[in-house]
């Protein structure tokens, strides 16, 4: 995650070593991208790049630039705080977790009363911005989706049941409520669909990930399904949400929201995603699986959510809906 932020290891900093001497010789250059590693900045891309092709579907053209700057930088800074918190939260088992280790608050760039402050500040930032620059319903999204990923998620069910990456869907969902409610006004069926597809896409985004990093879980006892099943039993949970996001993500052509763009996007790189998964299905049964190579489905999984938003965003330039009269006002 942390790509970006300077390897605290290379510089002599470990857990061990973080102490208040060893933070004061930080500069600020080295602080400000600690803070930024926080806000997991790969998460926060993602998130974005599914909150303005959902805007310029809403309007079937281009929003009101003011709207869409609110939106994005609210958006931004709510995904971001979230992400702060759930650092901050996750601070204990970070430290023995391979993929984590380098974060701020486990090499001690970042202290836990600054990694806390800097989380409200942005949870304050993204709220006044959203309510300042859109309407009382985006804003309360946004509040939602903050509440839900470092409440409901992080500090009730990441660690209590193997169930948790699903519910921890629903927050990465939100901005597409955020997004259609801030263009609209009011949430329809199209916006309720796409925040569906994000919610089933999760789990087969995600388990191949936690099949990988199997051994990071098993270590700190956080049930991620990966780490407490089978690979057959994994990857066939894989196939059941890619199968469940594909069609979901066609609803939208009999509603009369989707035009050819979207639609040949969609069944396509969704046959694509589809295939993928039962292709893991069946290496997962074969004596020389290794649970990397699951990360293949991690990596389609992104490229498959960015084409369909993609194309969500071109489709409204291109031509009208193959079916049905979709409604032009909210």
């Amino acid at each position: 995650m942390s790509t970006s932020l300077e390897s605290a290891a290379t510089q002599g900093i470990t857990p061990a070593t973080a102490t208040e001497s060893t933070r004061q010789k930080i500069g600020f250059r080295r602080k400000a991208k600690a803070y930024l590693s926080l806000t997991k900045p790969r998460v926060m891309e993602l998130l974005l790049v599914t909150t303005l092709p959902t805007m310029i579907l809403a309007e079937r053209g281009w929003p009101e630039l003011w709207t869409v700057f609110a939106t994005m930088l609210g958006g931004a800074l709510a995904a971001g705080a979230s992400s702060s918190f759930n650092c901050y939260i996750d601070r204990d088992i970070d430290q023995h977790m391979e993929r984590t280790k380098n974060r701020p608050l486990v090499t001690g760039e970042v202290t836990p009363r600054e990694a806390l402050i800097f989380s409200w500040v942005l949870t304050v930032a993204a709220i006044g911005l959203l309510a300042v620059g859109t309407n009382w319903l985006a804003t309360a999204f946004g509040i939602a989706a903050i509440f839900f990923y470092v409440v409901i998620y992080s500090l009730i069910l990441k660690r209590r049941t193997q169930q948790n990456i699903i519910w921890g869907g629903l927050a990465g969902a939100f901005p597409v409520l955020i997004a259609w409610a801030a263009v609209r006004g009011t949430i329809e069926w199209p916006a309720v669909v796409l925040f569906v597809v994000i919610f089933l896409w999760t789990p087969p985004h995600y388990w191949p990930l936690s099949l990988k990093y199997k051994e990071d879980y098993q270590e700190v006892d956080v049930p991620m399904l990966g780490a407490i099943a089978t690979s057959r039993r994994v990857s066939s949970q894989v196939v059941l949400y890619t199968w469940a996001t594909v069609i979901f993500s066609l609803l939208l052509v009999p509603m009369g929201w989707a035009g050819i763009v979207y639609t040949a996007t969609a069944a396509v790189s969704g046959g694509w995603f589809i295939y993928e998964a039962h292709k893991l299905y069946r290496d997962s049964q074969r004596p020389d699986f290794t649970d990397k190579k699951a990360m293949r489905v991690f990596h389609l999984s992104i490229t498959y959510l960015t084409l369909i938003f993609v194309a969500l965003a071109v489709d409204p330039f291109v031509g009208a809906p193959l079916m049905g009269d979709m409604v032009t006002a909210p």
